[in-house]
């Protein structure tokens, strides 16, 4: 969100006052009711709101002004990465000016208090109806392991209106995914519907894994005796280990896949495969044994290797 001074066009010292004065004659030129079907005007007065929302109240104002809330009116300071959502910077608040006495005191005495209501704006003539305004939509971040979004898991946010939900992140979610909690956004006027929550998902890369598409991939490393051998082996999966049967004769680069390891699609449904990517690991300590066998058995079984 903006600054909320420059939003109102007054300075970090104005009066209170002098704030009230400036959202009046903003509220008065911007308002949805005198400006039908403008959409770009209805933006700006619902941030104009916010802003007013902000520094109408003395006690938010300090606040912010002390930097212990933000121009979203949220308490500044870190989030953990899995403990919540953070927003992302549109305009929202609790529920900003819509339903605040502030700005409805301000509204009965710029439009009167039958056009708040719904039968027409005194200011101008009771010509139509209160048109109803739907709330804007609030965005948040949220952050999680990849385990996490593709098992699926309910994480607790806190809403900027101070409300703390529980939200159900499907399995199989992806990175840039947006959630949409309906009605859980900013408040609506003159009987509007709220706006929503829009909980953009951010996945984190993993040390084990990689997703493509619906399908996982990891590297495993085996010893020259499994990879010469072949045999059970045991694989790391999302959901944990499992015994895996390698073949003989296995080279690094050679792929095996794990049905149904990978990430949940078609509403959960099914899912994705696991690809596992093997690499042959040679001793890391010099085995004089190991070196006069190879070479006594290269020179007697010779093959191309490039």
């Amino acid at each position: 969100m903006q600054d909320p001074y420059k939003t109102l066009g007054v300075a970090k010292n104005a009066t209170q006052d002098e704030i009230k004065k400036a959202y009046r004659k903003l509220a008065r030129e911007l308002h949805p009711d005198v400006n039908p079907g403008d959409t770009k005007i209805e933006e700006r007065f619902k941030k104009v709101s916010a802003a007013y929302h902000l520094l109408g109240d003395a006690e938010r104002r300090k606040k912010y002004d002390a930097g212990e809330i933000d121009a979203d009116g949220r308490e500044t300071g870190p989030f953990g990465r899995g403990g919540g959502a953070r927003y992302s910077g549109q305009a929202g608040g609790d529920p900003f000016g819509f339903s605040g006495a502030n700005a409805e005191d301000i509204f009965d005495e710029i439009f009167g208090k039958a056009g708040r209501g719904g039968s027409g704006f005194g200011g101008f003539g009771g010509r139509r109806q209160a048109e109803k305004v739907k709330g804007p939509n609030i965005s948040y971040e949220l952050s999680l392991d990849l385990a996490e979004a593709i098992i699926g898991t309910t994480k607790r946010i806190n809403l900027a209106s101070g409300k703390s939900l529980e939200v159900r992140i499907p399995a199989g979610s992806e990175d840039g995914q947006t959630l949409r909690l309906k009605g859980q956004g900013m408040a609506g006027m003159n009987g509007g519907e709220a706006g929503d929550a829009l909980i953009k998902l951010h996945v984190h890369p993993d040390k084990t894994f990689r997703r493509e598409g619906n399908d996982l991939h990891c590297d495993l490393a085996i010893s020259l005796a499994e990879a010469v051998l072949g045999g059970s082996i045991e694989v790391p999966t999302i959901n944990g280990k499992v015994s895996m049967k390698l073949p003989a004769n296995a080279n690094s680069g050679t792929k095996l896949r794990l049905r149904g390891k990978g990430a949940a699609y078609a509403r959960g449904d099914k899912r994705g495969d696991q690809y596992v990517h093997l690499t042959v690991k040679l001793p890391e300590n010099r085995d004089d044994e190991l070196i006069d066998f190879v070479r006594e058995w290269s020179e007697k079984h010779p093959y191309k290797a490039r």
